[in-house]
């Protein structure tokens, strides 16, 4: 009698919004190059240093853009990231007032308790900045050059990647000594910055050539499709959600269409190929949606586990046969995109809870909580079971950036008898080739939401959400009759496009709201204000003055530091 097994699908969700000013190219927040050299190269050495270990990695076209965007410029040694250009600053002594304030401002942005704590030398120049600052803006003015230049070395120190650490030993060194980093110290790790930031995409393109992994995509600059295409679909699984003064976002179907497009073509020029399957912003889907990916050949797409269950409930599915029903992938309707979902309590596991575990026991609590859920799957039926979460921002708070847990985590999977570790496309190509007993679900239709509670109230719904929506929306107005007309040429049709490509990311609208921390809202409303400024400029028109006024102020102590959300 053959041994049933279980599909395991690991998805990894790599994205960061454009943090670009498009008007200058400078950056004006550091996070794209900060994961990079933390989490983007953790996670491929982890999958090269395991390779019987299958995943998907779910690349967003506009980090990779970013990506390219840092590599150029330590091609030409021109940092157009402000922190970036501190840490090879030669004279910290005498910077301006602003750029002081830059590395006392960011410098201390991360989870304290394994970035900061472990290190005596950086948690002192921690309590010397809170020190100072307890007695005002003067008394931060006695920190000096060098305190600046061990702050500024030891922000990258702890934002390298444990793998990184591990292969030059001369970090390891700069992170025993602790103090007097010189000149010499900070070009060094600049350096590894940008080693390590160009190596990134070529080593992806080679675990995804050997077949271990799959690259997917999202449409380019991560819109919230379903929104963007008809306010009205966040009453599906929220009846009562309060939507934006302006009834419809226009061309708003259009607009998705151009993202999915761009990110098409951003996929095959890096990766000789379209990618064979879509991860929504956000999770972010509909029926209508899943018409649209049909028709740019998309073999699958997935979102959160609880879409799947206000489906089912659409469908007069009874709460108590749900749950059986889960762990299989879902034709809906005649398209022919097909759907996965996924397991909320062991992505938020990974995502939450893993972090304070011993990295043993948490691996085998992983692996038991897959092996209950074999055992519970009636006889005639192969469970897949889609485990989906951020691939960055996790690791932070777990010991070592993630490094044991990951290692072990990979090691029991590739080696597990019953667990089968895939991509969504080796799961679809096997099941083609070697038919098993794995049930396909049919649903006659979708009910809109998101991974997130099933709906889409982390992106609408609340009123500054709302008014963010009507600034843009009202900003689209004047683009559709700019670009009707003949006042721009073509390169200046061309700027307004793709700024306004970027105003339509969800993660202005993911910021927005008082649950969120003061700094990380503030920061992004500076920044979409900013964008929708510099859209009504390459238009050629005045920016309205509601522009010049805060959207929201945050406050709240948002868990992780609101960079996630917990579903279950």
């Amino acid at each position: 009698m053959a041994t049933r097994c279980l599909d395991l699908i690991l998805c990894w969700h790599f994205h960061q919004p454009d943090y670009r000013d498009y008007a200058t190219g400078e950056y004006r927040l550091p996070w794209t190059y900060l994961h990079a050299i933390k989490d983007y190269s953790d996670m491929a050495a982890h999958l090269e240093a395991h390779p019987k270990m299958r995943v998907t990695c779910n690349f967003v076209p506009v980090l990779l853009d970013q990506l390219e965007d840092y590599a150029s410029q330590f091609r030409e040694n021109k940092p157009r990231d402000p922190l970036l250009a501190l840490l090879i600053e030669s004279d910290l002594e005498h910077i301006t007032q602003a750029q002081r304030d830059l590395i006392l401002e960011y410098c201390f942005r991360c989870n304290h308790l394994t970035m900061v704590r472990p290190y005596p030398a950086y948690q002192q120049l921690s309590e010397l900045f809170q020190l100072a600052e307890r007695q005002g803006n003067d008394a931060l003015n006695y920190l000096s050059g060098q305190y600046l230049a061990d702050l500024v070395t030891w922000y990258h120190l702890v934002w390298m990647g444990e793998t990184v650490r591990r292969s030059y030993p001369w970090l390891l060194d700069m992170l025993k000594n602790g103090r007097g980093f010189t000149l010499a110290d900070r070009r060094r790790v600049y350096q590894l910055v940008g080693e390590v930031i160009s190596g990134l995409i070529p080593r992806y393109s080679k675990l995804a050539a050997s077949g271990q992994m799959e690259i997917s995509s999202t449409p380019h600059y991560h819109p919230i499709a379903p929104v963007l295409m008809d306010f009205s679909t966040a009453r599906e699984a929220w009846p009562k959600c309060e939507l934006p003064v302006e009834p419809i976002y226009p061309g708003g179907e259009l607009r998705v269409r151009r993202h999915l497009d761009s990110a098409l073509a951003s996929h095959k020029a890096r990766f000789g190929t379209h990618p064979r399957g879509i991860w929504p912003a956000e999770g972010g889907i509909s029926t209508a949606l899943l018409g649209v990916f049909d028709e740019a050949g998309m073999m699958w797409s997935a979102s959160g586990e609880a879409v799947l269950a206000n489906s089912l409930h659409a469908a007069s599915v009874p709460d108590a046969e749900q749950r059986q029903l889960r762990y299989r992938p879902y034709r809906v309707a005649a398209h022919k995109t097909l759907c996965f979902f996924r397991d909320d309590k062991l992505s938020d596991m990974i995502g939450f809870e893993f972090s304070k575990w011993h990295a043993n026991d948490a691996v085998s609590h992983f692996v038991a909580e897959l092996e209950t859920i074999l055992q519970q799957t009636p006889e005639n039926e192969t469970p897949v079971v889609s485990v989906i979460l951020d691939g960055e921002n996790a690791w932070e708070y777990y010991p070592y950036n993630g490094y044991f847990f990951l290692d072990e985590l990979y090691s029991a999977l590739e080696n597990h008898p019953d667990i089968h570790p895939h991509s969504f496309s080796s799961y679809l190509d096997e099941r083609a080739t070697h038919p098993h007993p794995a049930q396909l679900g049919e649903l006659p239709g979708l009910v809109a939401g998101s991974w997130v509670y099933g709906t889409f109230s982390t992106w609408i719904g609340e009123p500054e959400k709302n008014q963010a929506w009507d600034l843009l929306t009202r900003a689209k107005q004047q683009y559709d009759l700019i670009m009707a007309g003949d006042t721009l040429n073509d390169e200046e049709k061309t700027a307004a496009e793709a700024q306004l490509c970027d105003c339509e990311s969800s993660d202005w609208f993911w910021w927005f709201g008082s649950y969120n921390p003061r700094h990380s809202v503030e920061s992004f409303d500076r920044l979409y204000r900013a964008n929708l400024v510099q859209l009504y400029h390459l238009l050629k028109l005045p920016a309205p003055e509601a522009l010049s006024i805060p959207v929201s102020h945050g406050g709240g102590e948002a868990e992780a530091g609101g960079t996630m959300r917990r579903v279950t």
